[in-house]
């Protein structure tokens, strides 16, 4: 069967960056430690959610904006904006022992647990908060904002991401 020239290619295919809400909690790992990590660079590792651990597996790729989360802490809010510089790869965490994150159960031969490498892109002047996103309407259908949403990875849409970038203003 002859293909259509008109068909896409993978070598000719672009993918569009998705836009990921990332949260973390500013004891274990906050901006600060990703603004003075080499190249403000860091893995984001300690996944332990399933749900969490296929999205990093399976949908983030290169290129991806991030929102950078601080959760469970006096005041919840977006605090940068980051991107994904490495696809998923084993997290070596649950292979520790020594680790918060050991999995007995994970192994390099069969890892359960995957993580990313974001870059720093923009640190917030002016944290979006968690109160001011719920009081916009337009954020209505943010993930973050759904009762019992609580992954730590969550997809947002551009739209989403331009709207809260454009609140740190």
């Amino acid at each position: 069967m002859k293909k259509h020239a008109t068909q896409a290619t993978p070598s000719t295919t672009k993918a569009i960056p998705r836009c990921w809400l990332m949260k973390t909690e500013p004891n274990e790992f906050s901006i600060d430690d990703l603004v003075a990590s080499p190249q403000q660079t860091t893995h984001w590792f300690g996944i332990r959610n399933y749900q969490a651990r296929n999205l990093l597996r399976d949908d983030v790729k290169i290129g991806d904006k991030v929102l950078f989360y601080h959760s469970s802490c006096a005041t919840p809010a977006v605090m940068a904006t980051a991107r994904v510089v490495r696809q998923a790869y084993p997290d070596s965490t649950a292979f520790d022992p020594q680790s918060d994150y050991f999995d007995p159960k994970s192994s390099p031969d069969q890892p359960r647990w995957f993580m990313v490498d974001i870059r720093l892109v923009k640190r917030f002047k002016k944290p979006v908060t968690l109160a001011a996103m719920r009081a916009s309407v337009v954020l209505a259908d943010l993930p973050l904002l759904r009762r019992g949403n609580r992954l730590s990875v969550q997809g947002v849409t551009a739209a989403q991401f331009e709207i809260i970038c454009a609140m740190e203003t």
